[in-house]
């Protein structure tokens, strides 16, 4: 089966001149060369196609794969998730993880919030800021946490996300709105443990693969899983899976909130606990980081005695699962034809 890889290359990008921090969601070479090695691994044939401007300029010069392995994150708008899954929805073309409406919707972490609340999984009171003005009708008690509505990786987060009053609070908004050009979210800051719950499956058959905890050293920057934390955890941030009540309270409630949006295959959800050890649902990362060394879910998977190649196999079998007409098996048409281009006999 020839699986095609949709990725954005942080190399390509900061050779274009984006920055750091804008640039911090992408992939490095080791992730692709991870992934690619473990689809061989696995019996399959995978095929480097590149970032949603590259996908389309291939579709339209004929070619196709069984299926796609998309890890690919975009770079403009709230819907650049969802732009390499819409285009192959368009070609017929099958592919791992969540659709265009889901990738859209849980990368606006307000609209995620609104829905979820709806459904009754708990998370934080919360605000969603378009404008300054919008602060005229602030009702949120103090401290308050704030984040750009729709980046991921901390990017926006810092020491100064936790806000104790009117004037830090403005001053952070401003600055937000005007660095991402989108909404901010602000949200009651809970003070208790930090949690990321690793699923795999789609629906019913969705199931958690560990809860991680997140625990800032002394060394940290305060209060927050911040871009610089994440950027450089080590030294900064203990990582520790945990199976105690509220950390299977965490699982149950990152599992409800992963059903509830329509999330697939494989991601994570994060979560923090109330003043009352109680979980509630922070955001969901349907399109999870899969550096084996660096990234949240293979290191919690590790955790968890989960080899990196039985996370992708997980990731890979849940897609072919859920997709009516998909072989089974490594083998397809398109393989055959990927071995005669490549001079392999096939028939034997």
């Amino acid at each position: 089966m020839i699986v095609g890889l949709t990725y954005d290359l942080r190399d390509d990008y900061l050779a274009a001149g984006h920055g750091l921090e804008e640039t911090a969601e992408f992939d490095k070479p080791e992730t692709i060369e991870a992934i690619e090695g473990t689809l061989l691994e696995l019996g399959y044939h995978p095929v480097r196609i590149g970032n949603v401007k590259s996908l389309a300029a291939r579709l339209v010069r004929g070619e196709r794969w069984d299926l796609v392995f998309n890890i690919a994150e975009g770079l403009r708008g709230i819907g650049r998730e969802a732009q390499v899954p819409a285009l192959l929805e368009a070609y017929d073309i099958p592919f791992t993880f969540s659709d265009p409406m889901v990738l859209s919707l849980t990368l606006h972490k307000g609209m995620s919030k609104h829905v979820l609340r709806s459904q009754g999984v708990p998370t934080p009171d919360f605000q969603v800021v378009e404008d300054l003005s919008d602060l005229n009708q602030f009702k949120l008690p103090f401290p308050v946490f704030a984040k750009p509505a729709a980046e991921g990786t901390g990017k926006g987060i810092s020491a100064d996300s936790r806000i104790s009053n009117t004037r830090q609070l403005r001053s952070v908004v401003k600055d937000l709105l005007n660095r991402f050009q989108q909404p901010v979210l602000l949200e009651t800051y809970l003070p208790g443990r930090e949690f990321t719950v690793g699923i795999a499956g789609t629906g019913p058959k969705a199931h958690s693969l560990g809860v991680m905890e997140v625990i800032l050293l002394p060394t940290a920057e305060k209060s927050a899983y911040s871009f610089e934390n994440k950027e450089n955890w080590r030294g900064r941030i203990e990582y520790v899976l945990v199976d105690d009540e509220e950390a299977r309270k965490a699982a149950a409630v990152a599992l409800a909130a992963w059903r509830g949006l329509g999330c697939r295959d494989g991601g994570r959800v994060d979560l923090r606990s109330d003043g009352n050890n109680s979980p509630h649902f922070i955001e969901v990362n349907p399109l999870a980081g899969l550096n084996p060394t660096d990234s949240d879910l293979p290191m919690l998977c590790r955790f968890s005695g989960i080899s990196y190649t039985e996370l992708i196999r997980k990731i890979m079998e849940s897609a072919l699962e859920r997709t009516p007409g998909l072989p089974v098996g490594v083998e397809s048409i398109m393989t055959k034809r990927w071995q005669t281009r490549a001079g392999i006999a096939v028939g034997k």
